[in-house]
């Protein structure tokens, strides 16, 4: 679809679900032509159990797309085959880097102590691309409150460069309404959160936050870096300095 085209869909998109809720957004845009073809993905992690829950609920045949970087906490990986079976989901693709390109790349699996950026586009960045080629947009569970060029979030944006919708149907939670979302409907929590991880990543690269810390603070921690890649603002990736 030609860009301008796919900008007035958005902005169509918004307008008709303007005062919806998050779950009537995500069941609508699930079964709205003008959204296409739609795919979740889900890192599993802190608070993506939220989203997944309502996936399940509007329709668990949704494919939901899971990056393992193969540098993932042990932990992820088992909450998310344990989350996948309680909630029924029954298209989950796990999908990795292209194993050649990993050899050739970073055959010692060093990357992300030279070039963190370069790591993420390997494992995480190309990987995402590839897989969601057959679709018109994807479902992410960004937030407003998370900052880092998300305060404007919409329910519905274009991804630039791709041709694709963003689907954000969270986009205008508060951190008590995904709090309150998990305790209603008594879904499992990451065990990493208990441990002082309120947001998770891979595990070279994701570390505690400390109390009064940006909820990010723990991801690339010394770095000029708050995202891995996969989001964007206005083309560019997102450098906000949370870790400066």
């Amino acid at each position: 679809m030609p860009l301008n085209d796919l900008e007035k869909t958005a902005a169509s998109l918004n307008e008709r679900y303007r005062h919806h809720s998050a779950t009537s957004v995500l069941a609508h845009a699930l079964r709205d032509p003008d959204a296409g073809e739609l795919a979740l993905v889900s890192s599993f992690g802190a608070e993506s159990v939220v989203l997944l829950h309502m996936v399940s609920v509007a329709r668990r045949d949704t494919p939901v797309i899971f990056l393992d970087t193969e540098l993932l906490f042990a932990e992820t990986l088992v909450y998310q085959q344990e989350v996948s079976e309680r909630l029924g989901l029954t298209d989950v693709r796990v999908i990795h880097a292209d194993r050649a390109e990993v050899a050739r790349i970073d055959p010692d699996q060093t990357l992300n102590q030279r070039d963190t950026d370069a790591c993420c586009n390997l494992r995480k960045t190309v990987p995402l691309q590839r897989a969601l080629k057959p679709f018109d947009g994807w479902i992410t569970g960004r937030k407003r409150f998370h900052g880092n060029g998300r305060e404007a979030l919409e329910f519905f944006e274009v991804e630039p460069g791709t041709g694709r919708l963003k689907v954000n149907p969270l986009a205008h939670w508060r951190p008590e309404d995904v709090q309150t979302y998990m305790e209603e409907n008594r879904l499992p929590r990451h065990p990493l959160v208990a441990k002082g991880y309120p947001s998770i990543g891979c595990m070279p690269c994701t570390s505690p936050v400390k109390e009064g810390e940006d909820i990010r603070a723990g991801r690339w921690r010394g770095e000029d870096k708050s995202e891995c890649g996969i989001h964007f603002v206005d083309g560019k990736l997102v450098r906000t300095g949370v870790n400066a």
